[in-house]
């Protein structure tokens, strides 16, 4: 009997430990990268037929909140009214839209060209905002814009889409063509 009882007894104690491990299921993982990547992207903005915006970029990601991810780098080109000639275009080494807000933010080697006006800009972060049509960066950013006759430079910087007309808000210097190119000799 006393055997049966030692039997009954590991098998209690077995039944016990077994009812102390921990669930051992899995954790569930949510995936939060893309849901999409798109190579060689061309995406065509227009209004009664007329084209006003060309962006293009070597890969975007689309993810769930319908926030766009460019890692690769992208082009906005801004049209005239008729959709016909280039107007201003921003490049940067990486942007991300954020669809809430209707924001680009855009950094690295951040490039803006208003063609007519044969003006540039240089930054390492941009903003654009496609509601309010406006280009901005924060105001403790570096920007150095280049005229046909000037080269300015500050901190903190707003200017409509087009590039036609901007505010820099804490300038730092201007210098006509001939001093810059004097600086770097």
């Amino acid at each position: 009997m006393s055997y049966l009882w030692q039997a009954g007894a590991l098998a209690a104690g077995l039944l016990l430990a077994g009812c102390d491990k921990q669930d051992t299921a899995p954790k569930r993982v949510v995936y939060t990268g893309p849901l999409l990547e798109t190579d060689n992207v061309v995406t065509l903005l227009s209004d009664s037929a007329r084209l006003h915006i060309r962006l293009t970029a070597p890969l975007e990601q689309n993810f769930e909140n319908s926030d766009r991810l460019y890692p690769k780098g992208v082009t906005v080109t801004f049209y005239d009214k008729p959709g016909k000639l280039t107007v201003n275009t921003l490049v940067a080494k990486w942007a991300k839209f954020d669809n809430a807000k209707q924001l680009y933010i855009m950094r690295g080697a951040v490039k803006v060209a208003n063609v007519p006006q044969k003006q540039t800009l240089d930054t390492e972060e941009l903003f654009y905002d496609r509601n309010k049509q406006r280009i901005y960066t924060d105001s403790a950013m570096f920007v150095r814009i280049k005229t046909p006759t000037e080269v300015l430079t500050g901190n903190g910087m707003s200017a409509n889409q087009d590039f036609s007309s901007y505010r820099l808000y804490h300038p730092i210097g201007t210098f006509s063509i001939d001093q810059a190119n004097g600086l770097g000799k």
